[in-house]
């Protein structure tokens, strides 16, 4: 007996080192988290170091951040929000404006909960768990966009709204994408007047079916290029805050418009990207 309970017990250490650590416990004292997840347990990754960006600092979207903020104001008092879907031009600061939300309110109990769309199965995971805090969670997910037979483009959709089991009162989905409508779309599905032998008898349907996703969403905010101007006042407000003077601010133009003619785009990030390379050679410092 035993030999045999020494047996089991070497079976069973062996076992263990081929096991995923438990996961760790859930520090709910930091204002943002990841979720990863290692074989099937998944787990909300404090972020130590936040990204932090004001509103004031995000220019000429000004409709933008006064609808966000009004929904996210609303949602910190326990009224009535709507998840919030923005698209359009890339840089133009949509992942930015939810940064934003947290920097603003953090201190009055919003906390933000970054998703990975390869994890977006978890979701209910996710809102079961943080359903007993008393915080206020905005699920954020960057950059999404689906390509057909996605197992979790389903799961977003019963999430938002759909499925048997309620979202909660205090979370959020906050979502950036380059589609309006997520899914991409093709010129054959307009087309529904030629019905192919091998073709689906009610093509129209497959095109409901994908514009479903982004309904399901009740705020929708467009966001579109930045005209030169604006994209030089852009420009001028990091260069200000790196530590130059307006004298410098002038003297950066013609080599902010040159920058974006080798970048191919005028958004707010280019403008960021060329205010620390410009002031790194011509500013004293940061103020």
């Amino acid at each position: 007996m035993a030999g045999l309970l020494a047996r089991a017990e070497r079976v069973l250490a062996q076992l263990e080192a081929w096991l995923p650590p438990a996961p760790p416990p859930i520090d709910w004292s930091a204002h943002a988290y990841r979720w990863r997840r290692r074989g099937t347990r998944g787990w909300l990754e404090p972020v130590r170091i936040v990204a932090h960006i004001g509103l004031e600092d995000l220019q000429h979207i000004e409709r933008q951040k006064q609808v966000i903020d009004r929904n996210t104001q609303q949602f910190l008092a326990r009224r009535p929000a709507n998840n919030v879907l923005m698209t359009g031009a890339r840089g133009t600061g949509k992942s930015s404006l939810v940064k934003a939300m947290l920097a603003a309110y953090a201190e009055r109990g919003l906390r933000l909960i970054e998703v990975d769309k390869s994890d977006l199965a978890d979701l209910q995971e996710i809102v079961e768990l943080v359903a007993p805090r008393p915080e206020r969670f905005l699920v954020f997910c960057d950059d999404l966009s689906f390509e057909e037979g996605e197992a979790s483009y389903k799961a977003l959709k019963s999430v938002l709204d759909g499925s048997i089991a309620a979202a909660g009162d205090n979370v959020l989905i906050y979502a950036t994408s380059n589609r309006r409508h997520l899914m991409p779309e093709y010129m054959n599905e307009n087309l529904e007047a030629k019905h192919q032998s091998d073709g689906e008898i009610h093509p129209g349907e497959t095109v409901e079916e994908k514009i479903s996703l982004s309904e399901r969403f009740g705020l929708w905010l467009s966001f579109y290029p930045f005209r030169q101007e604006d994209y030089l006042d852009i420009v001028g407000h990091w260069l200000r805050e790196l530590g130059c003077s307006d004298e410098q601010v002038a003297q950066a133009r013609t080599a902010a418009l040159q920058w974006t003619l080798e970048r191919g785009s005028r958004s707010g990030r280019v403008a960021w990207q060329f205010a620390k390379d410009w002031a790194a050679q011509h500013a004293a410092g940061p103020q």
